[in-house]
């Protein structure tokens, strides 16, 4: 599984500027890192950049998001939080003006054998 999320952005945004305009994005990053963890139960949230974007090329480039894990569930009565990170590769597409993320590729467990 490997999850992508694109952000619309009206002016251009250069890999500088893009903390700034993560910053913003806080709850919506939270929605995307949360699908990775769905199968656990758990959200994410409060996610931030950990570092500044490591840029590799003027429109491409990865970054480290810092964030909560939230696993909650009433009928057991688990309320717990632990910290967690992931690396998200991001591209800008400037036609489209669109910011797109790719997380991290996790494969999905195949059938057991008997």
């Amino acid at each position: 599984m490997q999850e992508t999320w694109s952000f619309d952005y009206s002016t251009y945004i250069e890999p500088k500027g893009l903390s700034d305009f993560l910053l913003t994005k806080s709850m919506e990053l939270g929605i995307f890192l949360s699908y990775y963890y769905k199968k656990e139960g758990a959200l994410a949230e409060n996610a931030t950049l950990k570092a500044s974007p490591q840029v590799e090329t003027s429109k491409s480039g990865n970054f480290i998001l810092e964030f909560d894990l939230i696993f909650f569930n009433a009928c057991l009565a688990i309320h717990e939080k632990e910290k967690s990170e992931m690396k998200i590769e991001f591209k800008l597409d400037e036609k489209a003006n669109q910011l797109i993320l790719t997380g991290a590729y996790w494969p999905e467990r195949g059938m057991d054998e008997i």
